[in-house]
């Protein structure tokens, strides 16, 4: 798994969570955009916990040419952002889940074994709006073919 995120606290609250978990290993991190394209590309990671504000390149636009790169990964934004239109844009770009910051506690260790099972996940936060243009109605909690298999974590 690669971790992006330019602030060092959240990277390693994220290495943590996920090497408290033996199944999981951290093989690469990068605090900016450049660095997570070219790890991602080197490391060919099956999960990237990406976030959005980074110096060099967005992570909405690390997620495009991620894509490309490395059409493998899964993406899973862990972000402070809560607005609608940027998690489209996420989802849109790749992503296969969406994390809040402020619901990370409880929301990460479900979305990341969703994301690696093959679902879409969303964040508590995100919970009860319509995302990718679908009329469907989401919640937090694991998505497979925009149709909930658990409703609230």
């Amino acid at each position: 798994m690669l971790v992006v995120d330019d602030f060092e606290p959240w990277r390693r609250f994220s290495r943590l969570t996920l090497q408290a978990n033996s199944r999981w290993q951290v093989i690469g991190e990068a605090a900016d955009g450049w660095a997570a394209v070219q790890q991602a590309q080197a490391l060919q990671p099956d999960l990237i916990v990406l976030d959005i504000g980074l110096p060099t390149l967005n992570g909405i636009e690390v997620a495009r040419q991620i894509r490309n790169l490395c059409p493998n990964c899964r993406i899973l934004f862990l972000t402070e952002n809560y607005s609608w239109e940027i998690a489209d844009a996420a989802f849109e770009a790749g992503a296969s889940g969406y994390v809040v910051k402020s619901d990370a506690a409880k929301d990460l260790l479900p979305g990341i074994m969703a994301v690696l099972e093959g679902a879409r996940f969303v964040s508590s936060r995100m919970a009860g709006h319509s995302l990718l243009g679908t009329a469907h109605r989401h919640k937090a909690g694991f998505y497979s073919d925009d149709r909930a298999f658990l409703d609230e974590i």
